[in-house]
């Protein structure tokens, strides 16, 4: 049978990884797929350099629409990144009538909707595994493997970047500044990190696993994002001392008023095994009606991890490449006239419980006039902390944990309590989440 001809979209980190696994296992692979599965082209930017990691049995390219056009090519691998040049070189891939694998995240939380169409008016697939957490089958996972479920949550420590820095704070007691530098010394975080400390790239993840979960078009603009670079060390601490650990989760909800899709800190309690997914590990909990909570975990990055996921996705597109295109799995797990217009719920309808950590002086009254404010807003206390304060000092950390709540009582909460007289500065306020399998 014909070779499925594959033409890559960039030959770095993870072209040359998805290079290496398809010629390292290619009879595993062709027993797989039916097929052989045969890089044929590749566009890249440094010929050079590209030369020394395919060798000379490679059409190598700086001419990235080159490969899309080549009529030989049946498969498009875009693995260039951004939401500029890898949009057009996509929609014209689709437009000749190919195939795609991504594992640009972005470019599918922005324009995933747009694309998703386009293939579907072509009749071809977009496939996507490796956009999200890498190497971990979370994608075919939603869209597959629990599809008789009714999906309830998604829960993911999906940026390896971030897991790293809250784990190198919390063991070693350092500071957020001190351990972004180790990050990007190591090569974990980027020289302009934001993206990633900011929960940019975890929002990006989570819109692609909330469609899919919830049968929803991609929603990136309406997630709620906030990152990690004013934790501090105290926090961690005082966290730990609850019997709960800080993480930067993805998370998408759906309740009876809409979804909610949300990337911040956490506190998780420490017994969760979520809690303790360290370093650049990644780790995705969902929870379905049938099923219960399933956690999947693993590496969200690397040149081999990454490519497992893009060789997966080859060998599924080759497959499937003689079904009928209305008989397909869809992009987002459910028929695309099927998808809910559920809205997507502001911040400030979001229910969950919270860490309150206030600067009190030390005076009598102080606590009877925070939980006055917190009783009168229906907000009750779950724990609490009261620490003395450091020497020649007139405050004093408290540190509160709340039920379940509404998040626009709690800023209410806030900004009452940061207007008493006996408290000084500003409130600390980090969401928690029990994350059990109720």
């Amino acid at each position: 049978m014909k070779p499925i001809n594959v033409g890559l979209l960039g030959l770095g980190t993870v072209g040359g990884g998805t290079l290496t696994v398809l010629r390292r296992n290619a009879k595993e692979i062709t027993r797989r797929a039916g097929r052989d599965i045969v890089v044929k082209m590749a566009a890249v930017r440094d010929l050079e350099k590209a030369r020394k990691i395919a060798g000379n049995d490679l059409e190598i390219t700086t001419d990235a629409m080159a490969v899309v056009n080549n009529p030989d090519i049946d498969i498009v691998v875009e693995l260039i990144g951004g939401c500029t040049l890898a949009k057009d070189l996509v929609l014209q891939a689709i437009a000749n009538g190919k195939h795609v694998v991504t594992a640009n995240k972005a470019l599918l939380a922005v324009h995933g909707n747009e694309i998703f169409q386009a293939a579907q008016d072509k009749g071809v697939m977009v496939a996507f595994e490796a956009a999200v957490a890498g190497g971990i089958p979370i994608i075919k996972a939603l869209r597959e493997g629990l599809t008789a479920n009714r999906i309830e949550w998604i829960a993911g420590i999906i940026n390896g970047t971030t897991n790293f820095i809250l784990t190198e704070m919390r063991d070693k007691g350092l500071a957020f500044d001190t351990v972004l530098a180790e990050a990007q010394r190591l090569g974990y975080a980027e020289a302009d990190p934001t993206f990633d400390i900011e929960g940019v790239d975890a929002a990006h993840k989570l819109s692609i696993m909330a469609a899919i979960g919830f049968g929803i078009p991609m929603q990136f603009d309406k997630a709620y994002t906030e990152g990690i670079s004013k934790l501090t060390k105290d926090d961690i601490v005082y966290a730990e001392q609850l019997g709960y650990r800080i993480k930067l989760l993805g998370i998408a909800k759906r309740t009876d008023k809409g979804i909610e899709l949300r990337v911040h800190p956490t506190l998780i309690p420490a017994k969760r095994l979520i809690a303790n997914v360290e370093g650049v590990m990644n780790a995705v909990l969902v929870k379905g009606d049938a099923v219960g909570a399933t956690m999947f975990y693993g590496r969200g990055a690397g040149a081999e991890p990454t490519a497992s996921a893009v060789v997966a996705d080859l060998v599924d597109v080759t497959r499937m490449l003689t079904s009928d295109p209305e008989h397909r799995v869809p992009h987002l797990a459910f028929q695309p006239d099927a998808l809910s217009d559920a809205p997507i719920l502001p911040i400030d309808e979001v229910r969950t419980s919270y860490y309150l950590r206030l600067k009190a002086f030390d005076k009598p009254g102080v606590l009877a006039d925070v939980t006055r404010i917190l009783a009168d807003l229906g907000i009750s206390i779950d724990a609490m902390i009261q620490k003395e304060p450091s020497e020649g000092e007139e405050q004093a950390d408290v540190i509160l944990l709340t039920h379940e709540t509404v998040e626009k009582f709690i800023n209410q909460a806030i900004a009452k309590i940061e207007a008493l007289s006996s408290i000084s500065g500003k409130v600390t306020r980090i969401r928690l989440e029990e994350l059990g399998s109720n």
